[in-house]
């Protein structure tokens, strides 16, 4: 009975071996931030500012002088934190970090995108 026991006991800290290195291997894949990535802020589809993700700040975006929206970067990570908008649909999207990934106010027209630093986009191709 007791070489059982110790077989059981081996196949279970393999499994929790297994399951930490799988937990691992996700986190790795799936928690890694473009290092070099950078927010591109446009309004009305002219360039508003270039922001490097790995420097927290806090970005007023102004239209015709009166600050519309605020953008927070912090932890490697763009968000929307206010707008005077009536919807605040930009304010409930969750922060951006990835390279493509957007967030965009429409009554406004101001879009965050996250751009890579290497000047590739997150694309693989573009269609027509």
């Amino acid at each position: 009975m007791e070489g059982s026991y110790n077989k059981r006991k081996k196949a279970d800290a393999l499994l929790i071996g297994g399951l930490l290195a799988a937990a691992f291997l996700l986190v790795f894949i799936f928690g890694k931030k473009d290092a070099g990535a950078a927010v591109r802020v446009t309004v009305d589809g002219a360039l508003y500012g270039a922001y490097a993700l790995d420097t927290d700040a806090v970005i007023p975006i102004k239209r015709n002088g009166v600050v519309t929206n605020t953008l927070e970067i912090r932890d490697g990570c763009a968000d929307m934190t206010d707008a005077d908008c009536p919807d605040k649909i930009c304010v409930n999207q969750k922060a951006v970090s990835r390279p493509g990934e957007t967030i965009v106010c429409l009554p406004n027209k101001v879009v965050v995108e996250v751009e890579a630093d290497t000047g590739e986009t997150a694309y693989d191709s573009f269609s027509r």
